[in-house]
């Protein structure tokens, strides 16, 4: 698929980012007294937006306005800069796009020098300033810069993102009201910047969204790989939607690598869906540097998963097989599953929508999937530290104590989330959620059910459950990026 373009917003400065009435009326009033002139400061201040000879217009004669603009101008840096501060919100919206991988570009009315000097002032995270545009005079800028999205305080701030074809955000800390806005045609109105972060969110789940439904309705059909997590399920209740069930199966490896408890609640899931469901067995044990349980280890699991559903696919007519690898799986840098499936063809539909895990739960709660908030679960080989061999006798021991943990825990009414026996050898190291170890150290027969599944000695983690943990313990992690 064609990956996403890039997320570029562009903001509107004055009234949009910035509140520069104070600096403009202290401006306007040095600017009177060096030029004899009666300006109502308060009035010019309540029109901001529009260039300043619109400002000016009523109050300087049109031969000298030229002189005072420059004047104007030269004083601002002086008396303006001090005193304008940033609008509540300003600061955590530019965060709101760079969080999301994305660019902010401030196109003004303002004199570019003095923008300068109010980013500056304040810090704004931005990556590009055009001064002096006005209306639709700013769409050119913005269409350059790639903007997607333009925000603004004025009905002239809409023109300009119609002009470059963007989604207009109208914020309502300028002169234009709602109603204005509205008939000026822009898209969304938001009170002010406090609420964009999460608008953004939004649009941006969305947009992620309808670039998956594309991707699978162009692939045409789909065996998913689904381990029953929450990403494999969100994908293949994703290609449901955009392809119906008839195009879509679910293969789920069975192996001594997936826990029993996983096997019905993933069935039932799948089958809810209305979708073949695949239970072919895999033979990662067969595999010398599966059971070697190096740095590399996931690669030869995940190449025993494909090399199973592959052929199943082709026999089904199914056009591909995919994986939930996400956008986060993508930036982690110790993935060689990733690698295994890529050289056997596999596609990554929400790794190449941009969809990272939090992202993942977010849809799957939009769309109501049970596997909304399913912690994570990796395979059990994960457990074992690398450089002991794996074996089903060390799966099914940790299997064991895992189930055997969470049953203490929630005797003694403790509601554990993330849960994660490691297999060190001839001991075991309990992590559970943070918050609970202090409890859990309390409690005895949580470490007794550890041991009693079959390692002579249990200790309990004080720093908690850390997803891929054991990858801390592992020398030269880089040869296995």
């Amino acid at each position: 698929m064609t990956a996403p373009a890039p997320l570029v917003v562009g903001f509107d400065l004055d009234m949009t980012l910035i509140d520069t009435r104070p600096g403009v009326v202290a401006t306007l009033g040095e600017l009177a007294r060096r030029h004899s002139l009666e300006l109502d400061t308060d009035e010019i201040s309540s029109r901001l937006g529009p260039p300043l000879a619109h400002l000016l217009a009523p109050y300087v004669e049109a031969h000298r306005m030229d002189e005072v603009i420059d004047s104007f101008r030269e004083v601002y840096a002086e008396h303006a800069i001090a005193p304008t501060l940033a609008f509540d919100g300003a600061h955590e919206a530019l965060a709101a796009v760079r969080g999301h991988g994305g660019r902010s570009v401030v196109v003004t009315g303002k004199f570019a020098p003095n923008a300068t000097l109010h980013l500056q002032a304040l810090g704004f995270d931005v990556d590009h300033l055009s001064g002096e545009l006005w209306g639709a005079g700013k769409g050119e800028v913005l269409r350059e810069q790639g903007a997607a999205v333009y925000v603004g305080d004025h009905v002239h701030d809409v023109e300009g993102a119609r002009a470059a074809g963007a989604l207009s955000v109208s914020v309502l800390t300028g002169p234009c009201t709602a109603e204005e806005l509205r008939a000026a045609g822009t898209d969304v109105v938001l009170p002010d910047l406090a609420a964009f972060p999460a608008w953004l969110d939004e649009h941006v789940l969305d947009r992620r969204l309808a670039a998956l439904e594309a991707d699978l309705r162009a692939r045409g059909s789909v065996l998913v790989a689904f381990s029953g997590g929450a990403d494999s399920a969100f994908l293949l209740a994703a290609a449901v939607r955009a392809l119906g069930p008839d195009r879509v199966a679910a293969g789920t490896a069975y192996s001594d690598s997936l826990p029993h408890a996983e096997r019905s609640p993933a069935r039932d899931f799948a089958e809810s869906l209305g979708v073949r469901v695949l239970t072919p067995t895999t033979h990662e044990m067969e595999r010398e540097g599966y059971r070697a349980n190096a740095g590399d280890r996931c690669y030869f699991c995940k190449a025993e998963l494909l090399d199973v559903l592959s052929p199943l696919a082709d026999r089904l007519g199914l056009a591909h097989v995919a994986t939930g690898t996400n956008a986060d799986d993508a930036i982690a840098g110790f993935r060689p599953g990733i690698r295994a499936a890529h050289e056997r063809g596999a596609i990554t539909p929400l790794r190449d929508a941009g969809l990272t895990k939090e992202q993942i739960r977010a849809a799957s709660r939009r769309w109501r999937l049970p596997t909304w908030d399913k912690p994570a679960a990796a395979c059990l080989s994960s457990r074992v530290a690398y450089g002991i061999e794996v074996s089903p006798f060390r799966l099914a021991r940790v299997e064991r104590a895992e189930a055997g943990a969470r049953e203490a825990l929630a005797a003694a009414g403790l509601a554990v989330r993330d849960l994660r026996v490691r297999d060190l050898g001839e001991r075991a190291s309990l992590e559970i959620d943070r918050d609970l170890v202090t409890a859990a150290v309390a409690t005895p027969a949580v470490l007794d059910a550890v041991r009693s599944a079959g390692f002579p000695e249990a200790v309990l983690d004080p720093a908690g459950f850390r997803s891929g943990s054991m990858n801390e313990r592992l020398p030269e992690p880089e040869r296995y990026r």
